[in-house]
């Protein structure tokens, strides 16, 4: 759906729109606002439906549109991709339905990687490593690098399970890094914007050596960069970043606490034809907003 026709100088009050399929994003958030304090955001996670990096392309695909959608109308002025997986099976398809810029994280993590190391190891979803998004990006940018990808389908459900500092973590942590320490990497790209909550146990893991590329830190800059190529920038005060999810609200207020220093007021959006369920609400989120469209 295209957005309504705004002049340049009220779109550039519009908040920015970042969507994950959880609280993954949550990450890329934290250094949007530490590079952009002056702009609004508006945060999605698609909880009903993570973890995304299992599911077939046309599943994400079709999630994508319908987050997309719903910022159109809310409305942004610009979306950011912070999901790995989405960035890789549905950028190309969304840019061209959609009159906002979108962007997303591979290529900026990519580049970033490319620059840094000679062996780069990549941690990322199923998906994402299947769609090669990744060794494909470092390697146009590094043609003589080596790239050595390997998929952790646990790591997701570790986080938004909040299990992050159970022993069998640590573990399961240890048998996805062993390829890697194996192949002697010299840098190690976080493909999964859920991963960085993962950065405690990741790093008692890894040699002191070993560059690690957050991607996170790349989008935040090659949004600040698009902003100026657009004139987009606003010229307001920032508000108070505003959280929409898919699934139930008080879940990921409890667990974006602990990254976002404070708990958020979370608010559920209801898609006609994805899954209606009914989330368990607390007292303190009585009165969010159940949007159904």
């Amino acid at each position: 759906m295209s957005q309504p026709h705004r002049g340049r100088k009220s779109r550039q009050q519009l908040p920015i729109g970042v969507f994950d399929s959880g609280s993954g994003g949550l990450t890329v958030l934290k250094e949007l606002q530490a590079q952009l304090p002056r702009e609004s955001f508006l945060y999605f996670g698609d909880t009903a439906n993570v973890p995304y990096g299992t599911q077939p392309q046309a599943n994400i695909l079709g999630y994508s549109r319908q987050i997309l959608d719903w910022m159109t109308q809310y409305p942004v002025k610009m979306a950011i991709m912070a999901c790995n997986t989405s960035s890789a099976l549905a950028l190309d398809a969304v840019r061209s339905e959609f009159s906002i810029p979108i962007l997303g994280i591979i290529l900026p993590g990519a580049r970033a990687a490319a620059v840094q190391g000679k062996r780069i190891g990549v941690i990322a979803t199923p998906a994402t490593v299947a769609s090669d998004s990744y060794q494909r990006a470092i390697l146009e940018k590094n043609p003589q690098a080596e790239v050595f990808q390997v998929a952790c389908p646990e790591f997701v459900p570790l986080i938004e399970g909040n299990l992050i500092h159970e022993p069998a973590t640590l573990e399961i942590v240890r048998q996805r890094l062993q390829p890697l320490l194996e192949a002697q990497i010299d840098t190690l790209v976080y493909g999964c914007t859920h991963y960085p909550h993962l950065a405690p146990v990741i790093e008692e893991l890894l040699p002191k050596s070993v560059h690690i590329v957050n991607p996170a830190v790349r989008m935040a800059a090659a949004t600040a960069q698009e902003l100026s190529i657009l004139q987009l920038h606003t010229s307001r005060r920032p508000q108070r970043p505003r959280f929409f999810v898919s699934g139930c609200p008080k879940q990921f207020a409890d667990l974006s606490k602990q990254w976002l220093g404070r708990r958020p007021w979370v608010d559920q959006v209801i898609f006609a034809d994805g899954p209606e369920t009914t989330p368990e609400i607390s007292t303190a989120d009585a009165t969010a907003e159940k949007i159904v469209l």
